[in-house]
């Protein structure tokens, strides 16, 4: 595959995404801790991500946890929702507890360093709000 079919790939997942964001996006998901990921379309980080972990995430034990919930970073955030402080660049993720910021990663490094990235994130939470 040519590196123009990749891009015209990403391109067209992208617009899914984000139809799927347009279609259903208005409401957060409904669990205890959430991992918000807000991304824009033509985010080449936030497609690597998708590439690297996005279709396995939640089958993952922090996927179980908490669920991803894709909000594009220019919509309007759900409902219920309290951030710290603006998001400025894609893709950054949230972790919520019941509707509230608990700790963020701000953009993606990579699988070797995103899962442990969050693992921290999660058991400070847990350890926060037992």
């Amino acid at each position: 595959m040519s590196y123009a079919d990749e891009g015209s790939i990403r391109l067209m997942r992208h617009a899914v995404l984000g139809l799927i964001m347009l279609l259903g996006g208005a409401e957060l998901a409904r669990a205890d801790m959430v991992l918000l990921m807000l991304d824009q379309p033509g985010c080449e980080w936030c497609e690597v991500w998708e590439d690297e972990i996005g279709g396995a995430y939640h089958l993952t034990t922090e996927g179980a946890e908490a669920p991803l919930q894709r909000v594009n970073i220019f919509r309007d955030l759900p409902d219920g929702l309290t951030l710290d402080r603006r998001v400025r660049f894609t893709p950054t993720f949230v972790l919520l507890k019941d509707g509230q910021e608990v700790g963020r990663l701000e953009g993606y490094a990579g699988e070797d360093f995103f899962y442990p990235m969050l693992n921290r994130l999660l058991v400070q939470a847990r350890a926060a709000n037992p």
